[in-house]
């Protein structure tokens, strides 16, 4: 029996439930793998906590894994190529990744760089390939100065590295107490909160090239506004009707806005060599049991949590 956690209704936290149901075998083009570690989303929430009355219930959560694969369907190729028995290999974008044992279509899989544990694995490719189309959309290069907003947050830890890399400045904002943690990854840390813009510009005489906001509140949207001269560079990963109304680049999934399939698909073998190569960290808050999840999310909606949160089964 595969033991999975599900939503059972519309709500919060507490209608996740750890429930068993049988195996199944892979299909033509489909991989078994047997899960070390998922990674936990804000959006993974928000999909049963906004769900809709067409929303189907129990709703098995999570979209990325990492583990071992046990069985293959025939034709089973990846990205980089067939997937056989017993490969370590990280899933995205998958359904279901919240179990000990989920099947998922062979071309959702790439191999797991040997160096990296499950558990940073499985909290790769959400947020990695979330930054990458941030910076691709905003057009991210040498020389820039991007202001990311929530830079110490799970995307923004990925968009900090991937923009430095890139040879841009990164005036990230953050509290006092991720601020020496941005400054390794080679960020210039600004407090956000009242007088934000002032302490940019303060900063940044010269003006901000870019804006990432991974953050999504008000004071993000107006400060990039203000800084950026162009509304093509600048974007957010949460779909707001004041983000929509001000003709920046909405990314994610919400109706209208752009959810960059292939720019995220092929991100999947850049993040995986950017890790293999040593240039990319994957940072992990904490680790959960399945048994856990709500108590995962809680921490996930809490905000405040630098890097990802993770459930081990």
């Amino acid at each position: 029996m595969t033991k999975r956690v599900v939503a059972t209704a519309a709500g919060g936290p507490e209608v996740l439930e750890l429930v068993e149901e049988p195996d199944r075998d892979p299909g033509p083009a489909e991989v078994l793998i047997e899960v070390r570690a998922a990674g936990v989303n804000p959006v993974d929430a928000k999909r049963y906590a906004r769900a809709s009355g067409s929303a189907h219930f129990p709703m098995a959560l999570g979209f990325e894994a990492a583990g071992v694969v046990l069985a293959v369907g025939s034709d089973a190729s990846g990205p980089r190529g067939p997937v056989a028995d017993g490969d370590d290999v990280i899933a995205y974008r998958i359904d279901g990744a919240y179990a000990d044992r989920v099947v998922v279509p062979a071309d959702a899989v790439v191999p797991k760089p040997t160096a990296l544990a499950w558990e940073p694995a499985s909290g790769l490719m959400l947020t990695g390939a979330t930054a990458i189309h941030a910076l691709t959309v905003v057009d991210v290069g040498p020389g820039d100065t991007v202001l990311l907003h929530g830079a110490a947050g799970g995307v923004g830890i990925m968009a900090t590295q991937l923009a430095v890399d890139r040879g841009a400045r990164v005036i990230g904002t953050a509290r006092e107490a991720n601020q020496d943690f941005l400054r390794g990854l080679g960020a210039e840390p600004v407090t956000y909160g009242d007088g934000l813009l002032e302490r940019v510009r303060a900063v940044a005489p010269d003006g901000v090239d870019a804006a990432i906001d991974a953050a999504g509140t008000p004071e993000a949207l107006e400060v990039s506004l203000a800084l950026v001269e162009l509304t093509t560079r600048c974007t957010t990963i949460v779909a707001r009707k004041a983000a929509f109304d001000a003709g920046i680049h909405v990314l994610g999934g919400a109706p209208g806005a752009d959810p960059g399939t292939e720019i995220r698909n092929a991100a999947r073998l850049e993040l995986v060599d950017r890790v293999a190569a040593g240039t990319l960290e994957v940072v992990v808050a904490g680790t959960y049991p399945l048994a856990a999840a709500a108590d995962a999310h809680r921490e996930v909606m809490g905000g405040h949590v630098r890097g990802k949160v993770v459930l081990v089964p």
